[in-house]
């Protein structure tokens, strides 16, 4: 499975702005045990390069990635630190390009046809649509997508819980970007807890989990249960994650 991929299948990526390093691993790993096992570390504070090292030696099952990535050096500085994907808020070719070179994933910021066509051109399928809810959030996405039939899209910027659902269910859109489930405030205060409540909750918007009354009467007869869900892919990732046994649950789209 590609980088790309994976972080389709995870569906939300938390964008985290850190003070501190020390903040990186207890963060990371209340978001993981919230259901959250990927984020996206950004460079604008100088604890960007060593929060992205010590969550990579420390807990290498989350997918790591860099954000606000603005020049080549950061590029480095990011993929030396163990970041297995970059992200940056505007589309510079010379970064991309670098990117690309060093084999790794990217994903500029793309607000305009003109910035998708550069994309495309330097052979990007998938950007990041910054800042979505500014730019129109998903009718805008739906628009512009119609001539750009190739291009998939990760939106950030003002994309919170109750917005999250209406984004994913446009098959064109791999993952939404936020940072409703990391406050500023909560890391500050060491609330931990409070991240991996948001992050649980924020997967739980996503999923989509029902259950019909004949659904829980058959389950009250001992017959395997049916959940329906609004994605069955990542359902199928997530109860994986949680120990879930392949097979002991049926999934339907909702």
């Amino acid at each position: 499975m590609d980088i790309l991929q994976a972080v389709s299948l995870r569906g939300i990526v938390p964008v985290i702005k850190l003070n501190r390093p020390e903040d990186a691993v207890p963060l990371c790993g209340a978001l993981s045990r919230g259901g959250l096992p990927v984020a996206e570390i950004t460079f604008r504070t100088a604890a960007a390069e060593e929060s992205i090292r010590r969550v990579h030696a420390e807990l290498p099952d989350v997918l790591l990635g860099a954000g606000t990535v603005l020049t080549c050096e950061q590029v480095d500085r990011a993929a030396d630190a163990g970041a297995a994907f970059i992200v940056s808020p505007g589309l510079n070719p010379r970064v991309v390009q670098h990117c690309l070179d060093r084999g790794l994933p990217v994903l500029p910021g793309c607000a305009c046809p003109s910035d998708m066509e550069r994309a495309l051109e330097l052979g990007l399928k998938t950007v990041k649509f910054f800042p979505a809810e500014t730019l129109g959030g998903v009718a805008a996405i739906k628009a512009m997508s119609a001539p750009y039939g190739g291009l998939t899209f990760v939106p950030t910027g003002g994309i919170d819980e109750k917005k999250l659902p209406a984004y994913l269910a446009f098959d064109k859109i791999l993952a939404c970007g936020g940072s409703w489930m990391v406050k500023e405030a909560w890391i500050q205060e060491q609330n931990f807890e409070a991240v991996e409540r948001a992050a649980a909750a924020a997967v739980d918007a996503m999923l989509g989990f029902s259950l019909g009354v004949r659904d829980m009467a058959a389950i009250l007869r001992g017959e395997k249960p049916q959940l329906r869900t609004h994605s069955v892919r990542r359902a199928a990732f997530y109860l994986a994650q949680a120990g879930v046994p392949e097979g002991s649950v049926t999934l339907l789209e909702a």
